[in-house]
């Protein structure tokens, strides 16, 4: 492993796909091309701050593969951003974009700073300055940026027009996750958390549960957690807790989802609401439950916690949430678990849908997005759960072979140049 990608995300990906390639008997030469990103940027980012001063934070572009298209990938502005960390999600990116059939490559970008403490002027400060570092790697046949934890479309919309100063006309295409008025699509913002929910339901249809009996708890209420929240609760499930960063709220009869949504919204804490039992995050992940859905950071499902959930179906809306050591337990249980570059793939697969709409100049109804989307959800599933059982292994191998499978395919059809 190259000393720079040393993180325990990235050696978490890299030992998921040597595990899946050795089931696999893939070839050698593949395997060591596919654990090393094909391209990675480094840039520092000075601007002016609000009071006069220069700061320098770092910032990052990983682009893992890009044998069947663009790469794809979003921008992450937290202040554990590691170009390791970065690494990782790009090499998943890569396997979920393959698995959902999409034409593209995996990436990843991310700027080490805490969002929230800086002021809107220095957010775009920091986001232009970064758009020109990068510049030279982006671009809608090139890499395509979109929001990701700490990012929005607004912060989208800043990248999109640096970019289009550069080239000197507007180039909406250039990033995903941006405003409907300069090219945004319909149903974007929801997107992960909608096939967070659509991808649940078929594992609830597939081990014979109904929605109504189906009590779920949610880790993390960002815009993945707190719209996978709001659409199950209107699907007509009993979500029983959910937390942010600070803590959660637990009610076994259920939670007043819309009434929490809203609040949270206004930037109120949860753990300043009233409408249930206030648990911290580690005890919310051993609450009993139908769905267990871990949709904060890494690694929150570990060896020292996996014996301790009461859930029958897991789905990783966040990336890389269990470990291997956890993954074996929770096997070792009968824990079903959607894997995450199946569950969140949803994001990835409506910035697909706006890109091709910016691309074409036509854009589509809300209607015909979520209908797209569900069906490519429901034959994602499908394939995987097939394979799952016909080669009986985990809907992880199965969803990583499948994946890794198409980028293998694509390598070996186009040859090594020189």
């Amino acid at each position: 492993m190259i000393a720079e990608f040393d993180h325990p995300t990235f050696r978490l990906a890299v030992a998921q796909f040597d595990q899946v390639a050795e089931a696999m008997n893939l070839d050698t030469n593949l395997r060591e091309r596919l654990k090393t990103p094909q391209r990675s940027l480094v840039v520092a980012l000075p601007i002016r701050m609000d009071d006069g001063t220069v700061r320098v934070f770092h910032g990052y572009r990983v682009q893992h593969d890009s044998a069947r298209g663009p790469s794809k990938g979003g921008l992450r502005y937290h202040q554990d951003v590691t170009l390791g960390e970065v690494a990782a999600l790009a090499m998943w990116m890569t396997w979920k974009t393959a698995l959902a059939g999409l034409p593209y490559g995996g990436a990843k970008g991310g700027i080490t700073v805490d969002p929230h403490a800086l002021s809107l002027a220095e957010l775009e400060r920091l986001t232009r300055r970064y758009a020109a570092e990068v510049f030279p790697l982006i671009g809608p046949d090139k890499d395509i940026p979109a929001t990701d934890i700490g990012t929005t479309p607004q912060v989208m919309a800043w990248l999109m027009d640096t970019y289009s100063q550069q080239v000197g006309f507007s180039v909406p295409g250039a990033v995903t996750g941006k405003p409907l008025a300069i090219g945004g699509s319909l149903g974007r913002e929801e997107a992960t958390g909608r096939g967070v929910v659509d991808f649940t339901i078929e594992a609830l249809r597939h081990k014979g549960i109904s929605l109504e009996d189906t009590s779920v708890v949610i880790q993390g209420f960002g815009n993945v957690g707190s719209h996978t929240a709001r659409i199950f609760s209107e699907a007509g499930a009993r979500v029983v807790g959910v937390s942010d960063v600070a803590g959660g709220l637990f009610n076994p009869k259920g939670l007043p989802i819309d009434e929490i949504f809203q609040q949270h919204r206004l930037g109120r804490p949860l753990q300043d609401m009233k409408a249930g039992d206030h648990v911290t995050n580690d005890e919310l992940l051993t609450l009993d439950c139908t769905v267990l859905i871990p949709a904060a950071l890494s690694e929150q499902i570990t060896e020292k916690n996996a014996g301790r959930l009461r859930c029958r179906i897991l789905t990783e809306a966040a990336n890389g949430p269990t470990t291997l050591e956890a993954d074996a337990i929770l096997d070792d249980r009968d824990v079903f678990i959607i894997p995450d570059i199946l569950a969140n793939s949803g994001g990835v697969i409506v910035s697909y849908f706006e890109w091709v709409q910016d691309v074409q100049r036509f854009f589509w109804q809300e209607r015909d997005i979520r209908q797209r989307l569900q069906e490519l959800i429901t034959t994602a599933f499908q394939r995987t759960l097939c394979f799952a059982e016909e080669k009986k292994t985990t809907m992880r191998i199965a969803a990583l072979m499948n994946g890794i499978d198409r980028v293998a395919q694509a390598h070996t059809a186009r040859g090594l140049y020189p």
